[in-house]
């Protein structure tokens, strides 16, 4: 159901009742019962509802068949069916056998199955409840309950109630969803793409420049047009003449557009998914989420608007006064957005500003221009007037350095490196007129810290999960990971098994786990790095890079231990995994190496002991924790994500806290005294 939540799938591919579930055993039972007698059927239960029909299906049939329980289990049960005085049925009692670490997941699932409420191990031995409803009928309980899911576990499309609507997602283990995705891809891609500035609401003509694909370097996806300084200063003064107008316009008016523009974006979702895969490089996998976050943000954040924007806050005062606190747009927004996740957080920059009542000039990565281009026509069709949101693509030191140092931008919100935020707010600082804010999201050096409790195959998976997905191109990657040394032998055998299946090319393939980075600049850094880091490593491995790949910037993941994170100058943005043994006693003195890195942007925990996870949590200074689980793929609005330190300004995109720093704050206050003061005072009962 979890999963099913989190890929937005239409329903839920497991019954959402228990009965559903006792029901669908029994007819599984009679399938095998009435089928060929080749078939030698063997029924695992514990429930004697279940074992008396089991036994009288098959009188009716005159099937052998045995019964199976597991030991130390439904003794007492068993005792009746197999007492030779009695039926004297065969019943196989079987247990685990193995060591602790393989058994104990196991017997815990075990003691949570029997220890729920609707079990009926737990239920046979509450005296208080009549018989009857113990062995119920659970054919009578569907029956009375209807069909389809509980009515109290809400479809994923409504995982968020009366706020906002899920973003739907993509089966794909369901091969008629893969063709029609397949063939709406092509259809996508059938001719070239093309990006340009638009400024006014008309696209503009500049400098034309050819995009191939990072996966194959032959293949040409589309040009784009980059726009010059003189277009940027355009830009800046229809923005700056618009964005009052757009301020006034009532919050509900804006939200209502950012919410068609999600739903048209769900309906053009193959378009934009093949966008990302011929541009970006991503994986299909990664391009369905990617078009899912821009829908939740446009979504999330107009529901904030509609919260925030709607109407004054009402403050507490003396009597006969009036106090609101209302909320406006600060002007012009320059969003500088990363080609890394080119759709999610460009729309989502560029909806919060526009949901905050603030005018808009979007400049794209260099890398990934087409799909941002795609993502301003539709805003565009969806109603933002063409003077409220303009797109200017081109080099980020011309266009970039362009916006930010001219006084009309009231603020700026960019995703990228720390060392261009450092230039950012130096320039910004160094300006004359009104102070602009900025609002960073820079990188990280993120670390995984894995205690002897954990259980290796969950940490390695998650592992692979947060260092190689995307080809470690997250702001959120994983990049280095503590193992403790009792357990360390252990995981990286472990790792060196998985990083070996991975499966690395073309990423339109589904088949594909990873594809390649971003270019050839971005190759080149990691390549040099592998080069010497391995020098002198006591372990290291490296995944192969197939044969036959079409010429693309294809890196193959490579994991290498390291002494401490304080090797690493800086963040290595690609799939490298450092690794690194600590001992027990010195899981504070990791903390703290940690933090001195000065990055604080993600942290994974991996334990079974809560106080351990509770007290790396609390001396941790990071923006996210991510607890027995991977560190990537933060949901919009359950999992707001930003950081602090060298990773950024904050506050978490996503997050509730995000829209008021786009915003200015006007607090009114009326004498309402001078107009004849509160006549509620005069109507006071004494009760």
């Amino acid at each position: 159901m979890k999963r099913a939540q989190e890929r937005g799938l239409p329903g839920y591919p497991v019954y959402t009742r228990k009965q559903n579930t006792d029901v669908a055993y029994l007819a599984c039972a009679r399938i095998l019962l009435d089928g060929s007698r080749r078939l030698y059927p063997q029924f695992v239960t514990h429930n004697a509802h279940t074992v008396a029909s089991i036994i009288h299906l098959a009188s009716a049939r005159r099937r052998e068949f045995e019964f199976q329980r597991l030991h130390g289990m439904g003794d007492e049960l068993y005792s009746e069916v197999t007492d030779p005085a009695g039926r004297a049925l065969p019943c196989r009692v079987y247990a685990p056998v193995g060591s602790h670490e393989d058994l104990l997941p196991y017997l815990v699932r075990r003691l949570l199955e029997n220890g729920s409420n609707t079990s009926f191990v737990n239920r046979v031995v509450d005296e208080s409840l009549p018989l009857a409803e113990v062995v119920g009928d659970p054919v009578a309980e569907v029956e009375a309950a209807g069909p389809g899911p509980h009515h109290r576990i809400p479809l994923p499309v409504a995982l968020f109630g009366s706020e906002r609507r899920h973003s739907a997602g993509l089966n794909l283990a369901d091969g008629r969803e893969q063709q029609s995705l397949a063939e709406s891809c092509r259809q996508a891609l059938s001719a070239p793409l093309a990006a340009a500035p638009i400024v006014g609401g008309r696209e503009c003509n500049g400098r034309t420049r050819k995009l191939a694909s990072p996966a194959d370097l032959e293949r040409i996806v589309g040009e784009v047009a980059e726009a010059d300084v003189t277009l940027v200063g355009e830009a800046l003064a229809l923005a700056n003449a618009a964005q009052p107008e757009w301020d006034r316009r009532p919050a509900g008016e804006r939200v209502a557009i950012l919410r068609d523009a999600a739903d048209m974006l769900e309906r053009d979702a193959a378009r934009f998914i093949a966008i990302c895969v011929a541009e970006a490089g991503k994986t299909v996998p990664n391009s369905i989420a990617e078009v899912r976050e821009a829908v939740d943000f446009l979504r999330y954040y107009a529901a904030r608007a509609e919260h925030e924007f709607g109407q004054p806050l009402a403050l507490p005062g003396p009597t006969g006064e009036s106090n609101r606190l209302v909320l406006r747009g600060r002007g012009v927004f320059a969003c500088i957005s990363p080609w890394n996740f080119p759709l999610a957080i460009f729309t989502g920059q560029v909806a919060a500003a526009l949901a905050a009542g603030n005018s808009v000039i979007a400049k794209p990565a260099a890398q990934t221009p087409l799909i941002a281009a795609a993502m301003v026509r539709l805003l565009l069709e969806a109603g933002v007037p063409g003077d409220v949101l303009h797109l200017v693509p081109g080099p980020g030191s011309k266009i970039g350095g362009a916006l930010v140092a001219d006084p009309r931008v009231a603020g700026v919100v960019f995703t990228g490196s720390t060392e261009i935020a450092r230039l950012i707010n130096r320039t910004l600082a160094a300006r004359e007129g009104p102070l602009p804010v900025l609002i960073a999201e820079t990188g990280g050096q993120n670390a995984m810290l894995v205690d002897s409790s954990a259980l290796p195959e969950q940490v390695v998976n998650d592992a692979i999960q947060s260092a190689f997905n995307s080809a470690g191109q997250r702001c959120s990657a994983l990049r280095v990971l503590y193992v403790q040394q009792d357990i360390a032998p252990r995981v990286l055998e472990l790792l060196a098994g998985a990083m070996d299946q991975l499966a690395l090319g073309d990423p339109a393939l589904l088949s594909t786990d990873i594809g390649p980075v971003i270019d050839a600049a971005s190759l080149a850094i990691l390549e040099e790095h592998a080069r010497t880091i391995v020098v002198g490593a006591r372990w290291q491995h490296r995944a192969t890079l197939p044969a036959g790949l079409r010429p693309g910037h294809y890196f193959a993941p490579l994991a290498v231990e390291i002494d401490s994170i304080a090797r690493l100058e800086r963040e290595v943005f690609g799939p490298v995994l450092h690794v690194v043994r600590f001992a027990a006693s010195d899981l504070d003195a990791v903390i703290d190496e940690i933090n001195g890195s000065g990055y604080g942007l993600t942290l994974g925990v991996h334990t079974r002991i809560d106080s351990v996870a509770r007290r790396i949590a609390v001396r941790a200074k990071v923006g996210n924790v991510y607890v027995n689980r991977n560190m990537i793929g933060a949901v919009v609005g359950v999992q707001p994500f930003g950081g602090c330190g060298l990773s950024g300004t904050g506050p978490k995109a996503g997050g509730p806290h995000y829209l008021p720093r786009f915003a200015t704050e006007q607090t009114i206050t009326t004498n309402t005294a001078a107009v004849g003061g509160n006549a509620t005072l005069l109507s006071l009962g004494e009760t």
